[in-house]
């Protein structure tokens, strides 16, 4: 018996909707961009957690940072701006810990106030901008697991003598020398000849399109970017250890060290800090946080619109068959049977401004995946199950006014409306 009054409700909205198409497209309007809102924004966020996600875990789940300062997520103060610097001799003793597997410490000569390159790298007449140079030791690739199309990487040899050679990262060799071998050939940084002995191969990076700014540097040994660059003193540490399980013990260790080799006092903070990939992690969550509460303001407007929509197009409906209505409870419908008929017809309503917007909102999330920049969009089943599962409850909170006003129309009154 209830189904059969489901059905017929649910045939009534249908009804309703063709009677009235214009009137009821705009109607459910504000639902269809509510959640369409929801599933674009959602993909769009589901899609960048998913590569953030797949780059945290390409910088492994074994590896710490050490830098003299804080440098994600907060704004460092006077005082850890003039902190000492780490030093070399802080990485070869950080590779005497019993579970550290390497540790290699790098300098970067960058634009500082945009951490972007600033030198032009040039070969044969062809010139690359904006390049990155950096200086590190030859466990550079131990611990960032470094890939090779080309070549090889340094030695601690060639740091020793200042070696004039250096690793051309992949966008710089391809803008270079396009698909040709680079190996042994002279590029010139700056004022000074480099013989390239290796070319890495592209690196990942946590956001779509466009090329990544990793994969435009020049590598150089460590006492070869010091001939080059002495001015650059900030040394980024990074520390590769052997288990996983082991972090804290690591971390707890490496605090230690740092703490007895730069003299920190036993009740004094440390100079210094530590970073896990679980911080890129974290420092995200809080910036998608922000993106969530954007989603649902804009989406809460579209809904709410959209509900006062359906209330409205449901009262005039109510309205214009009060003689039906009063015909039913004159041949025995129930207060019952009228409520649930008009709250289904508002349901009906809005589950269809749902649907319409996860299609729409799909499609959205298609171009947005296939537009040139190149953003990650993943289509999440979760937030469409959300914004069908919201479009349906407008549809019920804002139905149930006029289908009440339906249920309790007096039967002898409601005949004689004209």
């Amino acid at each position: 018996m209830a189904r059969g009054q489901t059905r017929e409700s649910v045939k009534m909205a249908l009804d309703t909707l063709r009677a009235n198409k214009l009137r009821s497209s705009l109607t459910i309007l504000g639902i269809v961009i509510g959640v369409t809102t929801v599933i674009t924004i959602s993909s769009v966020i589901n899609g960048l957690n998913n590569r953030v996600s797949d780059f945290v875990s390409s910088l492994g789940s074994n590896v710490f940072w050490v830098f003299h300062m804080p440098v994600i997520g907060v704004r460092p103060t006077t005082e850890q701006l003039t902190r000492k610097k780490l030093t070399v001799e802080d990485v070869m003793a950080l590779r005497e810990l019993p579970h550290v597997v390497a540790a290699d410490g790098a300098h970067q000569h960058v634009k500082r106030q945009f951490r972007v390159g600033d030198v032009a790298v040039k070969y044969n007449g062809k010139k690359v901008a904006g390049t990155i140079l950096q200086g590190a030791t030859a466990a550079f690739g131990d611990v960032n697991d470094l890939t090779f199309i080309q070549g090889r990487l340094f030695t601690d040899e060639e740091d020793q003598r200042a070696a004039h050679v250096c690793v051309l990262g992949h966008d710089t060799w391809e803008e270079l020398f396009g698909d040709q071998n680079a190996i042994g050939k002279e590029v010139t940084v700056e004022s000074g000849l480099y013989t390239v002995i290796g070319v890495l191969d592209k690196r990942k990076q946590p956001f779509g399109g466009g090329k990544n700014p990793n994969d435009n540097t020049v590598d150089f040994p460590m006492g070869t970017f010091h001939n080059l660059h002495p001015e650059d003193l900030d040394l980024w540490v990074s520390v590769k250890y052997d288990d996983p399980k082991n972090k804290a013990l690591v971390e707890e260790e490496i605090r230690e060290l740092m703490r007895i080799r730069r003299k920190v006092k036993t009740q004094a903070d440390d100079n210094f800090e530590i970073f896990g990939p679980d911080s890129l992690t974290k420092l995200w969550g809080q910036l998608t946080g922000g993106l969530v509460a954007f989603m649902i303001a804009v989406s809460s407007v579209g809904l709410m619109v959209g509900g006062v929509g359906v209330m409205n197009i449901m009262l005039v409906s109510v309205t214009e068959r009060t003689r039906e209505i009063g015909i039913r409870k004159a041949i025995g419908a129930t207060r019952r049977t009228i409520l649930t008929q008009f709250t289904t017809e508002a349901v009906t309503l809005c589950a269809i401004g749902g649907v319409v917007g996860v299609i729409v909102g799909a499609i959205l999330t298609w171009i947005v995946y296939f537009l040139p920049i190149g953003l990650p969009a993943t289509l999440s089943t979760m937030w469409v199950l959300i914004g069908f599962g919201v479009s349906c409850a407008i549809g019920l909170i804002f139905g149930i006014y006029p289908a009440w006003k339906a249920a309790n129309l007096d039967p002898i009154e409601a005949l004689r409306y004209e």
